[in-house]
């Protein structure tokens, strides 16, 4: 009787012999290779940037890369834009789901919004009715429409996100494609409060008695003694 002798690698599992370990080994030290050099030239573009003359090799550059603006109307302006105003507002909008947790599901976007609010006389609307004058042309009365609030125009320089909160599932949203909608909405938001503290304001009221000193003031040095500037609505 003859005996054979069996080899076994270290491991006990057969089909797994040491050089095909050796090769297992070999092939991820490239990719840890890889991945601990990224790790190094960022730790040292994050150290070298604060040393003089260093910084500008990891700096940040900006491209404008848009095209010219293109000229799609023109609009002949008749109205009076006799008095504006600035305001700023505070939005907090909050979106959470029914069923689900705010640390889950939910946003809530605390938005300072500042702008402007015209008003405006629009002159264009006097008719031949609405401008009378004496014969000797020392007196003249005019008819005017009373004065409206233009839309509020947000000023991107003096408006910021104060906070955003996030669910994790709006993390992953925001994560994997780009969302302006919420933008949007505390955008929309902020021109609405704005529009209705304008006509609390008493801006129209301030813009009626500016034109009519402008009126006056005009008139009046064209040699008519007496300028009477009256608001009504267009209907009457």
């Amino acid at each position: 009787m003859t005996s054979t002798d069996l080899r076994t690698d270290s491991t006990g599992e057969p089909g797994h012999s040491a050089p095909q370990r050796r090769s297992r080994m070999r092939g991820c030290l490239p990719f840890a290779g890889v991945c601990a050099a990224a790790l190094v030239l960022l730790l040292l573009g994050s150290r070298l940037s604060m040393l003089p003359g260093l910084g500008d090799l990891f700096e940040e550059k900006t491209t404008d890369r848009s095209g010219p603006a293109v000229l799609k109307s023109i609009q002949d302006m008749s109205a009076y834009e006799a008095a504006s105003g600035n305001f700023q507002v505070v939005v907090d909008l909050e979106k959470d789901a029914k069923y689900l947790p705010d640390a889950i599901r939910g946003t809530r976007t605390l938005y300072v919004g500042a702008g402007t609010v015209g008003a405006s006389v629009d002159l264009g609307e006097v008719g031949a009715d609405g401008v009378k004058v004496n014969e000797e042309r020392t007196e003249a009365e005019l008819v005017l429409p009373h004065a409206i609030l233009g839309k509020a125009a947000l000023d991107p320089d003096r408006s910021y996100a104060v906070s955003k909160q996030r669910g994790i599932l709006d993390r992953l949203g925001d994560f994997f494609s780009d969302n302006p909608s919420s933008e949007q909405a505390v955008n929309k938001l902020a021109v609405k409060h704005i529009g209705e503290a304008a006509e609390e304001s008493g801006l129209t009221k301030r813009a009626e008695k500016n034109t009519t000193s402008m009126l006056q003031g005009l008139l009046g040095s064209l040699g008519f003694e007496k300028v009477t500037v009256r608001y009504a609505d267009p209907s009457a």
